[in-house]
Order: structure tokens, then C-alpha cells, then sequence
């Protein structure tokens, strides 16, 4: 089990310089006290604001609202929190969850102490919205038993959230509700690491890209690219070449869609891997991810830089362009919706309009 080996040995490496380093100067993001991904974060050497020091800085942190479909989703958590943490901005991040599905994956106390539903957030206004992947694809949405509740979550971003980026199903799923862009089902599982070329090297977005990034993708279904022809609306800064379209937007970065898992840490197909393998499913090799194809040996973090700088741009680009006054987002998105209208719609997307 050498890949096992290696993974408790990086762990306790990791825990042991933690320890040492305690006194390292935290980042600004506003985690709440108690919250399990802190501690992990704080082992990683990625420290958090306490929330009374946050409370006292005398600066408006951007409020990103976090809707976690996961079924794992202290590891999601996790994941998210890790990437936003690298921005120099200070974030405050809310969780929402979906209310009409009951979570058999998550203890119902984590649940009621860092989560709150959305008719909590309804009347809010939020700087940002994410919203998780789910493992649906092989579902019609319409029998997703919150598909009515995701609809109205979408609906409300659209008017309530100044920037949404929408990953893997959540991605699928908003161009499928927003612009009836159908998925269309794999005949295998697209598992591994796939190369996507970049498209537009000018965007803000994927400014500092190589021209060839690495990204995780785990889902049985795709978008029917010839539907999304019909939508010059929506823009393509990077696609597989087998894998597809990997990031979309609108030019006024209303709304982002990432097809795939930036997100993912480096064992987290290993584990999707070895948890079918042990239930006796169908399962490949993840493409492209461990050495020689041997699922014993540590796969390399071959995204980790692109998928730090792809949440970097969209935190820098929403803290430029949303309003100082959190209750006037909605007529700033209004605002920039009539400035992307009067463009010219074969210009760069700079982000600056």
C-alpha cells in the first residue's frame, strides 16, 4: 500500500510544520469558530481570521453565500474554503443548504449549527454565490427531488448575487434552468485529469493561464455543445480536448460555469476510486492521475496552481466591480447588464466595461 504510506507520511509532515508555526500571520478569511475545515485549514498552515478580529477590521469583506449540494460536504467544505483562502480580499462565507432533501451523509448538528436554508438568505444581497456539484447526472432534473428549490435559488441569484460560479451538476444544471441548454448522457464515466486548452487568454478570469491547464472531472454527462452554439451569450475561456467545454461565462461574469472539479484536493479521486472498488462497482483507472496507472502510488497535484488562480481572478474581479453598499448589488448587476448590452460584442473579456 505504498500510495497509502506516502499519503499519512505527507499528513503527519503537514501536522508537524503546522505545529511548529503557529504564530504565521492568518489570511483574511472570516471561517465560523468551530467549523471543522479551520482546524484543517489551521494544520495546512492557512490560518483564518478569528470572527472578533474580522469583526473589528475596518474594511467590508466581500459576503460569498455557499450552496453545498454535496453529499460529502465537511470535505467540500474544506475544499472551497482552502481555494477562496488564497485571495489577499477578506471573505465571509454563509452555507446554505437545500431543505427539501434530507442529508444522510452529514450529522444533522453540523447541519443546524453552520447551515442555514435559503429562506434565510432570500432577502439578502450577497457579493457572490457558489453553488456544489451533486452526483445527479445519470437523473432527470426534473425528478431531483429539490429541483423546484434549485430553481428558485438560481432565480434568486440572478437578481441578489453580483457574480455566480456554478461547478460540475451545478454548472450543468444552471445552463440547463437559465438557458435550456440540455446535458447529454456519457457512454462511460469521464474519470481523471484531463489538459483543456485555453480560449481566451485576455479574460480576466483566466488571466495568467498557460495555454494548457489540468483539471479534475468526475460525471456521467456533458453539455450538448451544438445547444450551446445557439448562445453567443455565453463564452468559452477553456475546453477539453476530449473532456469539453471546462469554463464558461457570461460576459459580464454574472454567472461562471466550471464543469469540472477545480476544487478536488489531490486524493480525492483516489478516494472515488477506491470507494467503488471496494463496493464491487464498475470502475476505471482515473485517466492521467496516478503514476504508471497504479493506484498504490500518490498521484501529483497537477491543478492546484490553476485552480488557486482561477478563484484569485473571480474574487479580485467581484471585489472591483460590486458596490461598496451590499443592498445596492441589485442595481449594479442591473447596471452592468445594460453596459454589457451597449458593448461591442466582439470585444475582449477584460472584465472592464
Amino acid at each position: 500500500m505504498f500510495f497509502r504510506r506516502e499519503v499519512h507520511w505527507a499528513r503527519s509532515l503537514a501536522a508537524d510544520l503546522a505545529a511548529e508555526e503557529e504564530s504565521r500571520v492568518g489570511v483574511p478569511i472570516n471561517i465560523p469558530d468551530g467549523l471543522p475545515a479551520k482546524h484543517t485549514l489551521h494544520q495546512e498552515r492557512i490560518f483564518a481570521l478569528e470572527e472578533e478580529v474580522a469583526e473589528h477590521q475596518q474594511i467590508r469583506p466581500l459576503k460569498i453565500a455557499i450552496l453545498n449540494l454535496m453529499p460529502t460536504k465537511i470535505q467540500t467544505e474544506t475544499q472551497i474554503l482552502r481555494l477562496i483562502s488564497k485571495s489577499p480580499i477578506q471573505v465571509s462565507c454563509d452555507f446554505m443548504r437545500i431543505s427539501s432533501h434530507v442529508s444522510k451523509h452529514t450529522p444533522e448538528d453540523h447541519l443546524v449549527t453552520f447551515y442555514d436554508t435559503f429562506e434565510s438568505f432570500e432577502h439578502k444581497n450577497y457579493d457572490g454565490l457558489i453553488v456544489t456539484g451533486a452526483p445527479l447526472e445519470d437523473m432527470r432534473y426534473e425528478d431531483v427531488d429539490y429541483w423546484d428549490e434549485f430553481c428558485r435559488i438560481v432565480g434568486w441569484s440572478q437578481e441578489h448575487c453580483f457574480s455566480t460560479m456554478y461547478l460540475c451538476w451545478g454548472a450543468l444544471a444552471g445552463l440547463y434552468y437559465l438557458y435550456g441548454i440540455p446535458k447529454k448522457q456519457l457512454g462511460s464515466k469521464l474519470f481523471g485529469i484531463f489538459p483543456q486548452r485555453l480560449c481566451d487568454e485576455y479574460s480576466f478570469l483566466t488571466n495568467g493561464f498557460d495555454e494548457v491547464h489540468n483539471m479534475p472531472h468526475s460525471r456521467h454527462a456533458a453539455i450538448d455543445t451544438g445547444e450551446l452554439s445557439k448562445h453567443p451569450e455565453l463564452a468559452v475561456l477553456s475546453e477539453g480536448f476530449d473532456s469539453g467545454p471546462a469554463l464558461l461565462a457570461t460576459r459580464d461574469f454574472h454567472e461562471i460555469y466550471v464543469t469540472g472539479h477545480f476544487e478536488y484536493g489531490r486524493d480525492t479521486l483516489a478516494e472515488e476510486y477506491w470507494r467503488d472498488f471496494h463496493k464491487g462497482l464498475p470502475i476505471r483507472i482515473p485517466e492521467n492521475y496516478f503514476p504508471e496507472d497504479d493506484p498504490e502510488r500518490q498521484p501529483l497535484f497537477t491543478w492546484r496552481a490553476h485552480a488557486n488562480l482561477l478563484y484569485r481572478n473571480w474574487i479580485n474581479w467581484v471585489y472591483q466591480m460590486t458596490p461598496y453598499e451590499v443592498e445596492k448589488i441589485p442595481e449594479a448587476i442591473s447596471e452592468l447588464r445594460k453596459r454589457i448590452a451597449a458593448a461591442d460584442p466582439e470585444s475582449r473579456m477584460t472584465g472592464r466595461f
